[in-house]
């Protein structure tokens, strides 16, 4: 795989995970996510709320906190694993990014990217 396309293959990855991971944690840990102050969106979390909700959990509930958390803190032991080539790596994040797909709008966006490159890039590995 070319080294620009390993590079924002992890660029996406790590700013997705590091937020979930980061969001999940602080909400175990203070009890909510991080949400707009302001706005018309003041106090709500994102568009995930709903395909959250449609399954039968609650958005701001400790399981969808763990979720969170967990998926963030091991993509970002996947991403370790994918920046120093490790062969089972590319397979791993190709699952996590195809796995956060419900995280809209933004999440999908980086996962729909990491999954393009990973799928058109596989070849070059």
């Amino acid at each position: 795989m070319t080294n620009w396309a390993r590079v924002l293959i992890l660029v996406f990855a790590t700013a997705e995970a590091g937020w979930l991971a980061f969001d999940g944690t602080r909400a175990l840990i203070v009890g909510d996510f991080i949400t707009p102050k302001s706005g018309p969106y003041a106090g709500q979390v994102g568009p995930w709320r709903h395909l959250v909700q449609a399954v039968g959990l609650d958005p701001r509930g400790t399981p969808m906190k763990v979720i969170f958390a967990v998926c963030g803190w091991v993509w970002l032991l996947i991403a370790v694993a994918f920046a120093v080539g490790t062969r089972w790596s590319w397979m791993a994040m190709l699952v996590a990014a195809a796995g956060t797909l419900w995280f809209l709008p933004v999440g999908t966006v980086c996962s729909l990217a990491q999954i393009a490159m990973l799928v058109g890039l596989r070849a070059r590995l």
